[in-house]
C-alpha cells in the first residue's frame, strides 16, 4: 500500500505562483514514474505533468511553460512548481504514481482574477 499527500495548495492572485508537494510512503518511490493531475468543478480529472524514474518530465499543453514537475527521491516526495497561475488553473490537485490506483487526497488551488 502506498501513501500519497499533497500539500502548498492555496488562493492566490492570477499571475502568482505555488508550489506544491506530494510525499510519498511507497518503498519504491525512485524507480516510480509519477503524475500530477486536476480536477475543476464539474469536470473530469485531467492530466498536467508526468515525470520519469530518471527525472524526465512531460507536459500538458496547456501547462507548458508555466509548471515544472520535479522529484527528489531522498524524500521520496514529488513537486509541482506552478507559476503565471490563471485562473483556469482552479482546481484540486492530486499526484499518482502512474499506471497504479495510488492517488492522494488532493490539495485546492483557487486562482482569482
Amino acid at each position: 500500500q502506498v501513501h500519497l499527500v499533497e500539500s502548498g495548495g492555496g488562493l492566490v492572485q492570477a499571475g502568482g505562483s505555488l508550489r506544491l508537494s506530494c510525499a510519498s510512503s511507497g518503498s519504491t518511490f525512485s524507480i516510480n514514474a509519477m503524475g500530477w493531475y486536476r480536477q475543476a468543478p464539474g469536470k473530469q480529472r485531467r492530466f498536467v505533468a508526468r515525470i520519469t524514474s530518471d527525472g524526465s518530465p512531460n507536459y500538458a499543453d496547456s501547462v507548458k511553460g508555466r509548471f515544472a514537475i520535479s522529484r527528489d527521491n531522498a524524500k521520496n516526495t514529488v513537486y509541482l512548481q506552478m507559476n503565471s497561475l490563471k485562473p483556469e488553473d482552479t482546481a484540486v490537485y492530486y499526484c499518482n504514481v502512474l499506471s497504479t490506483s495510488y492517488w492522494g487526497q488532493g490539495t485546492q488551488v483557487t486562482v482569482s482574477s
